[in-house]
Formats: C-alpha cells, sequence, structure tokens
C-alpha cells in the first residue's frame, strides 16, 4: 500500500474488503494467534475474563496454524536427530 505522509490513497483503500467491527476484532484474535502470540495475551487485549473464553471463540485451528505446527515438529525431529548423532559420535570417540 502507497502511503505520503501517513496518509493512504484513497484506490489503496478501496482494495480493502469492507469489514465490520465484529469482524475487524475476529480477525485481530486470529491473525495475532496464527503468528504465535500467546493465547494469555491476546486474550488480555480483547478484554476477556478468562484465557478459556478466547480459545472458545477464537482458538480455532487455521491452515496456517497447521502449516506452521507441521513446520516446528519437523524442525524438532531434526534436532533431535542431530542431537542424537552428536552424542553417538562423541560416545565412540
Amino acid at each position: 500500500m502507497s502511503c505520503c505522509a501517513g496518509r493512504c490513497a484513497s484506490t489503496d483503500l478501496a482494495k480493502l474488503p469492507a469489514i465490520g467491527l465484529h469482524g475487524l476484532r475476529h480477525t485481530h484474535a486470529t491473525l495475532l494467534l496464527e503468528e504465535g502470540v500467546d493465547v494469555k495475551t491476546v486474550s488480555e487485549r480483547l478484554g476477556h475474563d478468562s484465557v478459556q473464553t478466547t480459545l472458545e471463540l477464537y482458538g480455532h485451528v487455521t491452515p496456517k496454524m497447521r502449516g506452521n505446527a507441521a513446520a516446528r515438529f519437523g524442525s524438532l525431529l531434526s534436532n533431535a536427530r542431530i542431537a542424537t548423532a552428536d552424542t553417538a559420535m562423541t560416545a565412540e570417540n
């Protein structure tokens, strides 16, 4: 989006989808959770009394979350394999 002195051109704003306040709130929570922000922080930002409320309303799993979880798990397995190989080499020496 091209902005000049903090003002966006009306043609740039026209490209944004129309979204109501409730939709913006939901998008805000979902994007934060997708990016790995802890649920307690998201819950506080939304003004919820408990994390349970946040999880019930916004805790759905998105495709991005599934992909991130798979990538992180793959990384954990890879690191565990490297650590195991390093330990085996150290034990042999």
